[in-house]
């Protein structure tokens, strides 16, 4: 449930700073009789405990002058002090009035004003000054703590960002890179966007051999390439058939009446190259029908059924798709691998599908295969290599056109099955800013994310249901599971009308029920919108 509460802040007390004053102490001198008529304003004598030097002459006749004149003042105190008030008094009024003749132009007054100027305050330029003071945060209410505490999620991991703003609501390890599972699909589809281009495609070619009745098949990396007669759908929209690239080998081959019949057929699968089956993966992502090896060379995705998204894999897809192109040709009665002659004449070839539908399969179905495809196609196309050990460069080259910063992030594979890839949440939350302002050729990703309720895996009877079916139609994202985790990331269009986007990671010890917790921590974003507290 939503947990809605309020919050206040508190305003430090202010304080004054406290002055102290002092009166000090004036001792009236002693009365003493002289005649002397000389005033004197201030004397200073030394103190009985200093010792007296010899005077000289000027200064003993000095002394006596002083002497009759401090006595003087002694005896008439009184009269001298209305005397001095009575002169001090008529030059203040002498110095006004010298003041008033200067302001208004007239003769040079008697006695001169001086201006002292007012300081410029200066500031020590090794001296911090301070910076303005932040605005106050939003106090934000609307909290999902339940929902993040079910322990369905186990190791639990996630971020949430205002796409229009950019700020982070809520954050739980979202910094940390971290396994994906599936959502990887995001990276790999978005740098193929980048690096080949939504209308990219490969081919599949066939060209004469060097031995007299021999041709080549030689494999551009077209996972889709199906062995089914023309017309047939399988689960690749827009594949190309091996019975068109028979046909077109067969006119060519015939169209020089020197050539013999054809009896030898090369297999060519060196685009790819290093292992088949990267060693991270669990074998049973084969055997269960989710994953095949990965060859330049393959029909249907090595599927047993090209007309099921889970079907068992070979451990040769590469023969298969031999056996399958030497039953269209005919009369084939050898089958080898090797590589194309350079310069060899070219008999035929056909085109996969374009990247743009390709990413589309790789996300709303999370076929693994394809997005394999596209991430060693991206490598290739960048210069990285043609390896599983190149993926990582490729894939992050491509990453980098959108301006997210990558660092920490490693790319094992495509698809998201290895536990060695890590992507920290943060990047996905800002990656999926770019994704839904449809920047670039994002655009096509954006189109291709499964929906709540509605499409691909967020549209099964187990996703969103219930008391999640508030949010149908409001996420739109990639999900992912692997043994040790279950992820998605993407966009919401919460309930207040703020578009967010999140990433959500529940890893380690998980079950199947790890998706309803997901989906429901989802919701509870849906419903918070940008009053999302991060408590």
């Amino acid at each position: 449930m939503i947990d809605e509460t309020d919050g206040a802040g508190e305003t430090p007390d202010e304080g004054e700073p406290s002055v102290a004053a002092g009166d000090p102490s004036i001792a009236d001198p002693t009365p003493d009789s002289s005649d002397s008529e000389t005033v004197v304003l201030t004397t200073s004598e030394p103190e009985a405990s200093e010792a007296a030097e010899p005077a000289e002459p000027a200064e003993q006749a000095g002394s006596g002058v002083l002497a009759a004149i401090a006595a003087f003042a002694r005896k008439h105190r009184l009269p001298l002090m209305i005397v001095g008030g009575v002169v001090a008094f008529g030059l203040i009024g002498a110095g006004a009035m010298a003041a008033g003749v200067a302001s208004s132009g007239g003769a040079a007054a008697s006695v001169a004003a001086v201006t002292t100027p007012t300081p410029t305050p200066t500031v020590d330029a090794a001296r911090p000054v301070p910076a303005a003071v932040a605005a106050a945060a939003r106090l934000r209410t609307c909290s999902v703590a339940d929902r993040a505490a079910d322990g369905r999620l186990a190791n639990f991991q996630a971020q949430v960002m205002n796409a229009a703003t950019g700020e982070v609501l809520y954050d739980r390890g979202g910094t940390t890179a971290s396994r994906t599972a599936s959502v990887m699909k995001v990276l790999t589809s978005a740098a193929a966007l980048s690096v080949l281009g939504p209308d990219y495609r490969t081919a599949t070619t066939v060209v004469k051999g060097a031995e007299p009745g021999s041709v080549v098949l030689v494999g551009g990396g077209d996972a889709t390439l199906s062995r089914t007669p023309g017309g047939t759908e399988t689960v690749y929209p827009g594949a190309a058939h091996l019975d068109d690239l028979a046909a077109q080998v067969e006119a060519a081959w015939s169209a020089d009446p020197s050539n013999p019949p054809l009896t030898k057929l090369i297999l060519d699968a060196s685009y790819f190259s290093g292992d088949e089956w990267e060693p991270s993966w669990n074998l049973k992502e084969r055997e269960d029908g989710y994953m095949s090896n990965i060859a330049a060379l393959m029909v249907d995705g090595d599927r047993d059924n090209p007309g099921s998204n889970t079907s068992w894999r070979s451990g040769d897809p590469v023969a298969r798709a031999g056996d399958a192109f030497a039953s269209e040709l005919g009369g084939i009665s050898v089958i080898e691998r090797g590589t194309a002659p350079a310069g060899a004449q070219q008999l035929g070839q056909v085109q996969s599908p374009t990247v743009a539908q390709l990413v589309d399969k790789a996300l709303v179905v999370s076929d693994n295969t394809v997005a394999e495809m596209l991430a060693r196609l991206v490598a290739i196309e960048t210069g990285a290599g043609n390896s599983f050990g190149a993926i990582n460069a490729g894939v992050l080259q491509g990453l980098a056109a959108y301006g997210v910063d990558t660092t920490g992030i490693t790319i094992v594979d495509g698809s998201g099955l290895s536990d060695n890839n890590a992507v920290p949440p943060a990047y996905l939350t800002r990656l999926f800013v770019k994704i839904n302002a449809r920047e670039g050729n994002l655009g096509v990703l954006m189109d291709g994310l499964p929906v709540s309720g509605q499409r691909g895996s967020l549209g099964y009877d187990d996703r969103f249901s219930g008391d999640n079916s508030v949010a149908d139609g409001a996420v739109s994202a990639k999900t992912g599971w692997i043994d040790t985790g279950y992820t998605l990331s993407g966009v919401v269009r919460a309930q207040d009308g703020a578009t967010l986007t999140f990433a959500i990671y529940a890893l380690g010890d998980v079950t199947d029920e790890a998706k309803q917790a997901i989906d429901t921590l989802t919701t509870g974003f849906y419903l918070c919108g940008d009053n999302l507290s991060n408590q």
